[in-house]
Order: C-alpha cells, then structure tokens, then sequence
C-alpha cells in the first residue's frame, strides 16, 4: 500500500499487566508517530473501552519519525466489559524485525478484530507480549500504566480543583519518549495536559511562569502544576500552529520574544530560575566529549577528523559570537513555527522543554529549517531590527552568521541527550540526528 501520507500499525493491548490481545496491522492517515490518537481511537473502538497509547514497541520502515508500520504498547483504562473479538494471531515484534508482506488494502478498510487474550503462563508469551509491562531502563513515567492513570487522575483532581472539572472523555494525542499530550474537555473551555521528563527537560510551568512575568500574552495559562514530575494542565490556546507564518505574525512573535529575552537578561528571576546552563563557552568542552563518545556514531572517520578540527577552532568562535555583544538570557530552545500558535490577532508560544539559559542566537537560527527561503529572510531582518533597538551597538546580523555552526553542534548535543535518556524501543525517532547536525555545522563553518 502506497504510505506517502500514512503509515500502517499494530498494537498491543493490555489492562494493569493483563495482556487483551492485538489489532492490526491497519492503516492511519497521520503519518507521525508521536501522533497516537488515531491509534488510540482505534482501540477504543475495539475493545470498548477507553484506552491510551502507553510507548512504540518497534517501528519497520519510515524514516524521521514517520511512515512505515509502526507497533505499540497500548493500555485499556478500564477492563473490557464485553468479550473481545477472535482474530488473526499477533505478531510479536523483534528488536529490528523483518518488512511485513504487503498488505491487502481491501483488508485494511475492513473492520479489526483483537486477538483473542494469550495465555501468559506459556515461556513463549513471557517471552513476548509478557515483556510488555515489565521494567525497561529509561522509560517514561507517561509510558507505563501506573503513571499514567497518576497523571490522568492527578489532571483530573486539579481541574476540579481550578473550578474547571473535565465534561468529557479524555483524548489522547501525542506520546513519545519527550512528551505525552492530552486533551481535556471541561467547563470554561478544553484544558490540556502535558507530561516531559524531569531527567532532561526544563520545568515548562516554571518556564511559563518566568516569560509571562515579562509579557503574558505571550504564554498559555498554566492551570496547575506539579513541577517535580514535569506535569502541567495548561488552558487552551485558540488558533492554528503557524507553519508558512504571515509577515504580521512573523513580526509579532519575533519582536516579542527578542524584547522578552533583553528585558529578562541578567534579571535576578533568570538567575532564579534554575534552567539548564547552555551558553556558548561550554560548547568547546562539550564537543569534544560528544565526539570521544557516541555522538561520533554515524560519522565517517573524515568527518570524526573535520569535526574535532571544528570543535578545537569553537574557542575563536565562541569569542566572536560575544564581541556582538548579545546578552546570555532565557532561550526558548525550539523556537520554530510550529511552536507559534494564533488565531489573528495573539500569538502564543508553546512547548517550553527545551528553554535554557544561553545564547539568544539560537532561537534567532532556529526557524530557518522550517520555512522557505523568503520568510527565513523576514524572520532575520525581524530579529536583527530587535535585537539592534534592544541591544544598542551589537551586531545581531553578524551573530546569525557565525553562529549557524555553533547552532548545529548545540542541537548535536541536544539530540544526544534524548538517546542518552530513553529506552531502547524509543530510540528509533533519534538515532542518526547528532551525525546529521554535526555533518550540517561541518557543511556551514
């Protein structure tokens, strides 16, 4: 079946360490596969029952976190009440396992049925489906199924206690090793609830805290938090995600983090603020560690060379970026425009995870991956202009072409420390994006 625009999945069903059975393989429209919701409606509709994705299994195919045939760990939030379906047996996956036959499409466009539930006192199941619930290194606290009925039921009780109490189902519609994203009807508009890691993301209901002070329109609301698990039920934000932005928004969005960034630079609430250290001046050392490790996975030995060549010129580099005279403030991390969210007349930003204390130059660079040549150009000319009334005598022009390579490597970095922080089933959506930042820092020095 053609997948330009899909992709195609199994999952695995369980309800608290019981194994349901399987569904599929079957087809889905979204491609990604973070974006779990398809999935998940899928099963609910099988199985009768409200059920959430819980983590990917394993993944043939596709490529940059999308297409191909995906399989999943989904978990039943109540147990079936009716008898499941009989069906075609599972199939277990592999660490790497093997391309499937293709698939019927008549088949794919019929109605699935779950397998029927395994005997799980059988080695063979303890083997396969058995594993589904047991421990793995790293794994997110949203991609098991005690921790995720807590965050559920810990969204649950805050909205209440905001005078907000849920008036529907919930919708899942995200999970991945980064994050898990939740949709919640409730009373005064849809609340949303978003899970990350406290092992490498910045607290985003701190972050919020910390820009709002400076300008509030330019956050959601932060409903409730519970900053020490990385949860946080945010207040819905209207509009659409702004891929191919207007100059009006562009203009908007730009203008405001930029005298966000300046007003908060080298405030006593940035110090206080606890947010990662990623300035410029420990890029040299960090490199260097990266390429003595795995972050030279994937390189040739030409480009292990080219790249400690770069990384041992970083110092001069690092130099020049400062003589531009840019403050080190709040960096939003992954400043890109899908990240703008407006209906016309407000545009919020969201997703905060990555924020930092650095270079403001990187959220400058930051959109230039995302959007066509001429609004790059604008979304430049918007920041430098910033910058320039923010920062009296700096040269914030000069600042974006220096530092793209310096961008590169951050992100090198960055992506690395995913790898280093998730389990192995999940690596797939990472594995290759270091090289690839790294090849892209060695193509613009």
């Amino acid at each position: 079946m053609d997948q330009t625009n899909g992709r195609t999945v199994t999952a695995h069903l369980t309800h608290r360490g019981e194994y349901l059975g399987s569904l599929g393989p079957f087809a889905v429209e979204e491609p990604w596969w973070s974006a779990v919701g398809p999935v998940a409606d899928r099963l609910r509709d099988a199985s009768g029952v409200p059920v959430a994705v819980l983590r990917l299994a394993a993944v043939t195919g596709g490529a940059g976190g999308r297409g191909g045939h995906t399989t999943f760990h989904a978990e039943a939030l109540e147990r079936p009440a009716r008898r499941l379906p009989t069906g075609a047996a599972h199939a277990w996956p592999t660490a790497r396992p093997q391309p499937e036959a293709p698939l019927d499409p008549e088949a794919l466009s019929a109605p699935e049925a779950l397998s029927a539930p395994e005997d799980l006192t059988r080695p063979a199941a303890r083997s396969g489906p058995a594993a589904l619930s047991g421990p793995a290194a790293r794994r997110a606290d949203w991609a098991t199924s005690d921790g995720l009925r807590a965050a559920l039921d810990w969204a649950d009780a805050a909205a209440r206690a905001a005078g907000r109490p849920p008036e529907g189902p919930v919708r899942q519609i995200r999970s991945w090793n980064l994050s898990g994203l939740f949709l919640i009807p409730a009373a005064q508009g849809p609340l949303w609830l978003k899970t990350t890691s406290p092992a490498f993301n910045a607290c985003e209901a701190g972050v919020i805290g910390l820009l709002g002070a400076v300008d509030p329109d330019l956050v959601p609301e932060v409903v409730a938090a519970d900053p020490a698990r990385r949860r946080v039920l945010l207040g819905d934000v209207p509009g659409e995600d702004c891929w191919g932005p207007s100059a009006r928004t562009v203009e908007d969005v730009v203008s405001r983090l930029v005298a966000a960034q300046a007003a908060l630079a080298g405030s006593d609430a940035l110090a206080a603020a606890g947010l990662p250290d990623r300035a410029p001046a420990a890029l040299p050392g960090r490199v260097h560690r990266l390429l003595n490790g795995a972050g030279a996975d994937g390189l040739t030995a030409d480009e292990v060379t080219a790249a400690r060549a770069l990384a041992d010129r970083l110092p001069v580099l690092v130099a020049e970026l400062a003589a531009c005279g840019l403050p080190e403030t709040f960096v939003h991390g992954d400043f890109h425009p899908g990240n703008w969210r407006s209906d016309g007349r407000r545009t919020t930003l969201l997703d905060f995870a990555d924020s930092c204390l650095g270079h403001p130059v990187l959220d400058g660079l930051r959109p230039r991956a995302f959007v066509s040549e001429e609004c790059w150009a604008r979304i430049a000319d918007t920041w430098a202009r910033a910058w320039a009334v923010h920062a009296p005598g700096s040269d914030p022009a000069r600042a974006l072409t220096l530092a793209e390579p310096l961008a590169h490597l951050a992100y090198a970095l960055r992506y690395q420390e995913f790898l280093e922080n998730i389990e192995t089933s999940e690596r797939p959506y990472h594995e290759g994006d270091p090289a690839t930042e790294i090849r892209a820092a060695l193509a613009c020095a």
